[in-house]
């Protein structure tokens, strides 16, 4: 699976991937699944690389003090809103204002989907941000919003 980068605004975000096959009804399930899934923890703030307690602990967990002192202080790291995921042949794609949600997310989203490429359904490509010449986005995509979690 190729990961490519192209322009990036967190609070205007499109993220395209192209499958190997035009997916079914039940695998485009599962393609919004993982968006609505990623959105919704981000949405609760997730994300927040400021808070990575048990990570910077290591390996060795066990009776680790979480400090809630730290985790309250940290910055708030929320995503805002996404549209509805679209599809158009073998391409899917989804809007996302990632608010101040931190850069972990994006991470996070890509682990996933190489997971689900190997696992479940092949995708070619993972474009993060930008726009693909053939299927131009909307300029007034706010009719397509998500705005509540589902």
């Amino acid at each position: 699976m190729e990961i490519r980068f192209r322009e990036c605004d967190f609070f205007n975000l499109w993220i395209w991937l192209e499958l190997d096959n035009v997916p079914s009804t039940t695998e485009q399930q599962y393609v919004e699944e993982i968006f609505d899934s990623w959105f919704f923890l981000g949405k609760l703030g997730g994300f927040n690389a400021e808070n990575l307690q048990v990570q910077e602990g290591g390996l060795e967990i066990s009776y680790m003090n979480y400090d809630n002192d730290q985790a309250d202080s940290s910055l708030m790291s929320v995503m805002h809103n996404m549209s509805e995921v679209q599809f158009q042949g073998t391409w899917a794609r989804c809007w996302f204002d990632l608010g101040t949600t931190d850069a972990v997310a994006l991470d996070v989203l890509l682990n996933t989907l190489k997971q689900f490429s190997k696992d479940y359904i092949a995708i070619k490509r993972v474009y993060i941000g930008g726009e693909n010449e053939d299927w131009p986005i909307p300029r007034d995509q706010h009719a397509d919003f998500v705005n509540a979690m589902h």
